[in-house]
């Protein structure tokens, strides 16, 4: 199956006044929740996780083309450096979701995002996610022009910097 017979599968970018974001519609199952059928905690993380790695789909630099190292001249990744959650309201098994992601900030080598968990509009979860580009060895890699231009391009007021 490709892109094209699914193309909603990675969620969608808007534009609006608020600036840009990826939104992904994500199902709550059986097994994101726990024994009193709310959403369990760590499935927000999951959720959170598949906001950023399809937004960064989106953006045309998915994961595996990093790892591989086809997306420059080292095999390098994105990898979680700080993540603070707010839980606001409990989510609920067969609920229709929306993780909404947005560019906060740049640095050298880093990225912050805001991302917004929700249902009917009614915010569930937010969390700023501080995410790293490393290099397989671990060594952290400065964020390339294209892949800097592609985040900045999704980051209406944020911060950017190189330091």
């Amino acid at each position: 199956m490709t892109g094209a017979q699914w193309p909603d599968l990675a969620g969608r970018i808007v534009r609006d006044a608020g600036g840009q974001r990826h939104i992904l519609p994500v199902r709550v199952y059986f097994e994101d929740t726990d024994a009193g059928g709310l959403v369990y905690h760590a499935s927000y993380v999951r959720f959170a996780e598949r906001g950023r790695t399809d937004f960064l789909r989106l953006l045309g630099t998915d994961a595996r083309r990093l790892i591989d190292g086809s997306e420059s001249t080292e095999p390098a990744a994105f990898v979680v450096r700080r993540m603070s959650f707010d839980f606001a309201r409990p989510g609920r098994m067969d609920d229709l979701l929306e993780v909404e992601t947005r560019v906060k900030e740049l640095g050298a080598a880093s990225v912050t995002l805001d991302q917004t968990i929700s249902r009917d509009g009614m915010r569930l979860v937010s969390a700023e996610v501080v995410v790293v580009l490393v290099s397989i060895s671990g060594k952290p890699l400065r964020l390339s022009d294209a892949v800097r231009e592609a985040f900045q391009a999704h980051a209406a007021g944020a911060k950017n910097s190189r330091a």
